[in-house]
């Protein structure tokens, strides 16, 4: 295959040019900052800024697919600034990648996958949530449907793309993303749930997550939402405890509600929440899961 990526220098969009690249595909990547991509990544980069307008027709003709991981970190504290910022960079990112394979015509891609979130689906509590689950109505599941429509739009464009969106929970990778976070409490033998501790935990090995990427790319079956999460959350309370066995730690040490939104602020709602997402779809098209055990997912992870 020959693929282009957005987001490319990121936790899953490193290991995914690795993967592409191992298995004897071509990747172009998109980034603002070209020559350090093409630097790190050691593939083709061609300059591209999300909210400047559409992406470069050259970089998406004679593509296979596109896989679209850019946007504003959510893993940061919520203000007024930093909410518009993780809108705007997904509603106008993904609205100007469509324009560039629309515009790419009849030799454009034949698929994009896009990132999205579990939290589309907002608050549930206990409740398993399978991606037939409707959209919840707090910022997160707003910012995911109106990411998740400009997603969609594709394919309107010439070559009819099928459209992927994985809906991704908390990957489990040391080196970034919420696992990177919460090690250093956790190795000091202070770490703890979170608030109540019930609160569910849709977590991913990240190889599987790239797994996950590449059958949307290549499965021709595969259109529509698919929960980027292992076969079965858990909750908060049990994750911590799974992370202190994992670096013979004890895991006793609750940490408030309330420190958690002094931290975080508004972001806070995310990890005291949470969502069961499940998997449905890519249990139902017979994806195999190297990691579905979270023990085993956590040992290899922080190997």
């Amino acid at each position: 295959m020959h693929v282009t990526l957005t987001g490319a220098t990121g936790l899953i969009g490193t290991k995914l040019v690795r993967a592409l690249r191992d298995h004897g595909d071509t990747v172009t990547v998109l980034s603002r900052s070209p020559e350090k991509a093409q630097a790190a990544l050691g593939v083709e980069a061609i300059a591209w800024d999300p909210l400047s307008g559409p992406a470069p027709a050259e970089a998406l003709r004679g593509r296979d697919a596109v896989i679209h991981l850019a946007g504003e970190p959510v893993a940061q504290r919520w203000n007024d600034e930093v909410k518009r910022r993780i809108l705007e960079s997904r509603e106008v990112g993904t609205r100007n990648l469509v324009a560039g394979m629309a515009a790419a015509g009849a030799d454009g891609p034949k698929v994009l996958v896009s990132s999205s979130a579990v939290g589309y689906y907002g608050k549930h509590g206990d409740e398993r949530v399978p991606e037939s689950s409707p959209a919840g109505d707090d910022f997160l599941a707003r910012v995911c449907v109106v990411w998740e429509r400009e997603a969609d739009a594709a394919a309107d464009a010439p070559t009819h793309p099928r459209v992927v969106k994985i809906r991704t929970g908390v990957v489990l990778d040391k080196s970034g993303g919420a696992l990177k976070t919460m090690l250093p409490p956790f190795k000091l033998g202070v770490g703890g749930p979170v608030a109540s501790g019930n609160q569910y935990l849709p977590w991913i090995h990240v190889d599987d997550l790239v797994s996950l990427y590449l059958h949307a790319a290549t499965d021709a079956s595969w259109s529509g939402a698919y929960n980027g999460a292992a076969p079965e959350p858990v909750t908060n309370k049990a994750f911590s405890k799974a992370l202190g066995r994992a670096l013979h730690r004890p895991a006793v040490a609750p940490v408030p509600a309330f420190a958690i939104r002094l931290l975080y602020g508004d972001m806070a709602e995310i990890v005291t929440e949470g969502q069961r997402a499940v998997p449905e779809h890519a249990l139902a098209a017979g994806f195999t899961y190297k990691y579905a055990d979270l023990d085993a997912a956590l040992a290899d992870a922080l190997r």
